[in-house]
């Protein structure tokens, strides 16, 4: 199994340096791939998490990786498709393929939070079909020139549309999610599926089947696709996996590889003492590396 590590997104620990640190220490010590996740807004008077209320734009932070390595992936875990278009999401990533040097992961999700459809001028009705069209459409836009497609809900006139990405027919495309629609989409349509941040971290087989059973259903080799575990680490207490000491944490992960995971990737942003904007960002990085280290692949 791969071992991921999370870059620092989310809270007071996210600046510049710590991004480039992160980076550049995971891939000197061997892991496979970064990754970031989006969150547009903090609803007033929400119960959210505090991990919610600061959080850098997700490809952005990837481009900013990508400048100072050079072999590591870099993934989204996840991008909302509802809030942008199949184009301009397209584009933006073949320009990250491009300029990574062909290293992107494309994590795709629906989304959740009504109020940020709302600010995006999203639709949040019909977002399964949606979903369903958006992935044939940027597929398309990461296709041969001449670029044309007519949907229910995306349309793009007959375009080129360049540069193309590095990797071919085009990157890795997965999907976030925990309904069955979302897990048979998966099946059906995407080359992997990224585990959310509330999955129950013992129960994972299940998903994955679902997501094997409808890649057989559709004529697909499941043995073919890829599945991603976001390793929520919380804090040092030992109450559920992925928690406690970096050995700890290391005894944790063959269990997650017995039950399909082909990826895990170690993420600190939803520790509310690490992914909040008042948390202390000196001791957050300390624990950053006291997990890279202490859990490099290498």
């Amino acid at each position: 199994m791969d071992i991921g590590f999370a870059l620092p997104v989310s809270g007071s620990w996210a600046t510049p340096d710590n991004v480039v640190e992160i980076a550049e220490t995971a891939e000197r010590l061997g892991y496979t791939t970064l990754w970031t996740y989006q969150r547009l807004l903090y609803p007033e008077g929400t119960k959210l998490s505090s991990v919610y209320e600061s959080v850098l734009d997700p490809v952005t932070v990837l481009g900013f990786a990508a400048a100072v390595t050079t072999r590591i992936r870099l993934g989204t875990a996840i991008v909302n498709l509802p809030f942008q278009s199949p184009a301009v999401l397209g584009k933006q990533f073949a320009t990250l393929d491009v300029l990574s040097k062909g290293r992107l992961e494309a994590g795709l999700g629906l989304g959740w939070a009504q109020e940020e459809f709302t600010a995006a001028d999203a639709e949040y009705t019909r977002r399964g079909a949606r979903g369903d069209e958006f992935i044939a459409a940027i597929r398309a836009v990461w296709g041969p020139d001449p670029v044309e497609f007519d949907g229910d809900f995306y349309t793009i006139p007959r375009s080129k549309i360049l540069p193309k990405p590095v990797q071919r027919p085009h990157p890795p495309i997965f999907i976030g999610g925990i309904a069955k629609p979302a897990l048979d989409r998966t099946g059906r349509l995407a080359d992997g599926w990224i585990s959310s941040s509330g999955a129950d971290l013992s129960t994972l087989a299940d998903p994955i089947e679902r997501v094997k059973s409808a890649a057989r259903a559709a004529g697909r080799d499941p043995d073919a696709l890829r599945f991603v575990c976001r390793g929520i680490i919380r804090d040092t207490n030992r109450n559920g996996p992925l928690t406690g000491t970096p050995e700890q944490i290391r005894a944790d992960l063959p269990d997650l590889a017995a039950q399909g995971m082909t990826e895990t990737f170690l993420d600190l942003n939803f520790d509310p003492t690490i992914g909040n904007p008042r948390a202390d960002p000196a001791q957050s990085m300390r624990r950053a590396r006291e997990i890279l280290e202490g859990l490099a692949p290498a």
